[in-house]
């Protein structure tokens, strides 16, 4: 590690003089009064560095520059807190400095961009970006050329930009054109077309390494583009799990400097066939109705996702099936070992550090960790069945401002796990308890009728039609019985014991109303509620129901760092910059 001195001088902050000193790593100018006393200091990693201009300029809100011979600007990373939300808050900071002469100032400029590209090798050079210019409040565009465009200037970096004008743009481009160049993609809009992009660098990485997307046993291969997400779009679930805010500028400047974060991605099969790849949230049941429901509604905006949740709920609906997983190893991890996943993760570290070590080369790192798909190890996946409100995959916490812990507030983004939540059928007040705890910090897998596992794999099938008639008759012995019961009942249940169940409802002298579940119907249709759901990928509905889930390990890699935690990070935060006051995410009307 490089720890000698580079440059020392004295340099002028307005009519201040401070000692500025710049080594291998860090670039520190400390207050000096007129007795030579040190004061305050103020510390930058050169990585955290995003220009050096000559002169006295201005970046954003508006770009100024004023030429002069003594002069040169410093743009760096300053972070704040950002409110409600659990990561920082990135803004661009800036402080002008005068030298006694042009020499000395053309120094500190050459040795400054020196050691910055010395010091940040994944720094993008050249990026391709996509604008989804309907996602959101349609302000992708403006976001993009009056927040991100100034900074990508700043930083030297160039970008090809394309604004989309269909669906699957963006991904049909990458899968078709030529990337040669590019050191990454950068999507300027929301969930959806951050969507597109991984669905189109996935697939070409594997077309271009001779691998089937088809079979779930297939090992994939790593993508070596990054993906940047400059949030735009009405959900940006993705970009707030990793970053912990959302926000154009901080998510900018994580791809200005480099950073590196990489991602599970789950791939779902119907069969022999490829559905969808999904990061975020796979979920059957309520939020596979809430959100067919709500694509009813399209006309009412996010409010849509408001009502249709409302309307599910009290439909009271459940599902008959059968729920295979593979587990994995308890000893790394938990779900409900109440860790977070910030920046600097150590589960994720060690998975990375268990995922290379089986392998010579990328291409092949997953193998080993995937052998449980053989059929030696069957015998592995272990199976529940029963009905249920709602059964959810997911590879990442999907903590969002209404939700800040997330469906899984324990979900690593890389430790090549996911996390199965199975919630099986309740009464309508413990299901909303369920939900409730999801706004709070309260344990909503401190519950009865929930249950959660880490997982490597899933599979999800329908039971036949007896077997279904049996969940029918189970779930009316719950509805006439006590609490105490209930629990024996809901517990032999999800032990498959249906026939000991049934001969404890012969027993009972129950009416047919109390044999048979009658759901609540909704009053706007007034239909019966239908026998199978449909699968929520990513905002998505999928095609099939019987599917089969596989994570895959770190197979993309996105422009973060993940959630910082504010307590460990301390650098500029004391600085009061007079030159940037600005919130720039509000400044756009």
């Amino acid at each position: 590690m490089e720890t000698d001195l580079r440059l020392e001088s004295s340099l002028w902050v307005g009519n201040k003089r401070y000692r500025a000193v710049l080594t291998g790593w860090h670039f520190n100018w400390t207050e000096v009064d007129k007795k030579n006393r040190d004061k305050k200091t103020i510390s930058v990693p050169v990585a955290e560095v995003v220009g050096v201009e000559e002169g006295r300029v201005e970046i954003l809100p508006q770009k100024s520059a004023e030429d002069t011979d003594k002069d040169f600007t410093v743009f760096y990373v300053k972070r704040s807190s950002s409110g409600g939300s659990h990561g920082l808050l990135w803004r661009l900071g800036r402080t002008q400095f005068s030298c006694p002469s042009r020499v000395l100032r053309d120094q500190w400029t050459n040795h400054l961009r020196t050691a910055v590209k010395t010091h940040s090798p994944l720094r993008p050079h050249k990026l391709l970006v996509f604008i989804n210019p309907f996602g959101g409040k349609k302000k992708g565009r403006k976001i993009y050329h009056s927040l991100v465009a100034p900074l990508f200037e700043l930083a030297g970096i160039s970008s090809h930009v394309i604004v989309t004008e269909r669906a699957n743009q963006a991904r049909d481009h990458l899968l078709k054109k030529d990337l040669t160049g590019f050191d990454g993609v950068v999507c300027v809009g929301g969930d959806g077309m951050f969507s597109e992009i991984l669905h189109g660098l996935i697939g070409r990485t594997q077309q271009e390494a001779g691998l089937c997307e088809n079979s779930p046993a297939v090992t994939l291969q790593p993508c070596p583009l990054h993906i940047g997400i400059i949030p735009a779009g009405s959900t940006d679930c993705v970009c707030y799990a990793t970053v912990g805010v959302i926000d154009p500028v901080t998510s900018a400047l994580h791809i200005i400097v480099g950073d590196s974060q990489p991602l599970d991605v789950c791939s779902v099969h119907q069969a022999s066939a490829l559905v969808r790849y999904s990061v975020s949230l796979l979920g059957y049941g309520f939020y596979g109705d809430v959100l067919a429901e709500s694509e009813k509604h399209r006309w009412m905006g996010p409010l849509r996702y408001d009502y249709s949740g409302t309307m599910v709920y009290l439909s009271n609906r459940s599902y008959a099936g059968i729920v295979q997983y593979l587990p994995a190893d308890p000893v790394l991890s938990s779900p409900r070992d109440r860790t977070r996943c910030l920046s600097g993760c150590s589960v994720c570290s060690r998975s990375t550090e268990r995922l290379f070590s089986h392998s010579s080369d990328s291409g092949s790192l997953y193998s080993s960790h995937y052998s449980q798909f053989s059929n030696d190890s069957e015998g592995e996946w272990v199976t529940v069945e029963g009905r249920f409100r709602c059964v959810s995959l997911t590879c990442m916490s999907s903590s969002c401002p209404r939700s800040p812990l997330g469906l899984s507030p324990s979900a690593h983004l890389a430790d090549g796990t996911g996390d199965l939540i199975l919630v099986w059928d309740t009464h309508p007040l413990g299901f909303l308890k369920f939900l409730y705890r999801h706004t709070s910090t309260q344990d909503q897998f401190d519950l009865p009728f929930v249950e959660v596992h880490r997982v490597k794999a899933v599979r999800f099938s329908l039971p036949s039609v007896k077997e279904e008639e049996g969940y029918e008759e189970i779930e009316g012995v719950i509805g006439g019985i006590n609490d105490e019961e209930r629990g024996y009942v809901e517990t032999v249940s999800r032990n498959g014991s249906q026939q000991h169940l049934a001969e404890r409802g012969t027993k009972r002298q129950m009416t047919n109303e109390q044999k048979t579940a009658t759901p609540f119907l909704c009053c706007l249709c007034c239909s019966k509620a239908p026998a199978v759901s449909v699968w929520n990928c990513d905002g998505e509905i999928l095609p099939s129901t019987e599917v089969l889930c596989r994570v895959h390990g770190q197979l993309v890699r996105l422009y973060a760092r993940g959630i910082e935690d504010g307590a460990a990070t301390h650098n500029c935060s004391e600085e009061k910059d007079d030159f940037e006051r600005t919130s720039y995410t509000n400044s756009l009307p």
